[in-house]
C-alpha cells in the first residue's frame, strides 16, 4: 500500500524566456518536496529567473515546502529574479502568513497579477519579445 495519499504533480509552463509557471497539485511536504525541488532546479538551470508558483491545488504544505520556496527565492534574488506565489489555499496561506514567508515572497491572486509584478521588478522592464519597455 502506498504511503502517498495525495501525490504531488507539477506542471511547468514556460511563459516567457525567463519566466516559468509551476502549477502544483497535491501535498507539498517532506515526502513530495524533492520532486518539486527538481523541477525548480531544472528551470533555474535553463535560465529562468522568475518563478510563478500556482498553489491553488495544494491542500497542505509543511516546513519542507516552505524551505524549498525560500531556497529558490534566495537563489533567484542574486540573478536578479523573483518568486511569486499564486492563489494558495486557505490552509497554505495561513502557514505562509504565520511564518512570515508571505512577507518575503509576494502572493498574487492570479498568474496575470504575478506576471505584472515580474514586469514591475527592476531589471525586468524589457520584454524579451520586443526589447522595448512594457507599456
Amino acid at each position: 500500500m502506498s504511503m502517498a495519499l495525495n501525490p504531488l504533480s507539477v506542471e511547468v509552463t514556460v511563459v516567457r524566456e525567463d519566466v516559468a509557471l509551476f502549477t502544483v497539485q497535491g501535498d507539498l511536504d517532506a515526502d513530495t518536496g524533492t520532486d518539486f525541488q527538481h523541477h525548480l532546479a531544472n528551470q533555474l538551470h535553463h535560465g529562468r529567473r522568475h518563478f510563478l508558483l500556482d498553489l491553488t491545488a495544494v491542500p497542505f504544505m509543511d516546513s519542507s515546502g516552505m524551505n524549498i520556496i525560500l531556497r529558490v527565492y534566495q537563489e533567484v534574488r542574486e540573478l536578479p529574479g523573483s518568486v511569486h506565489i499564486i492563489s494558495p489555499t486557505p490552509a497554505v496561506r495561513r502557514i505562509l502568513d504565520l511564518t512570515g514567508v508571505s512577507i518575503t515572497v509576494p502572493v498574487s491572486q492570479s498568474a496575470e497579477e504575478a506576471l505584472e509584478r515580474v514586469d514591475a521588478t527592476p531589471g525586468a522592464q524589457q520584454r524579451p519579445d520586443t526589447g522595448r519597455p512594457e507599456s
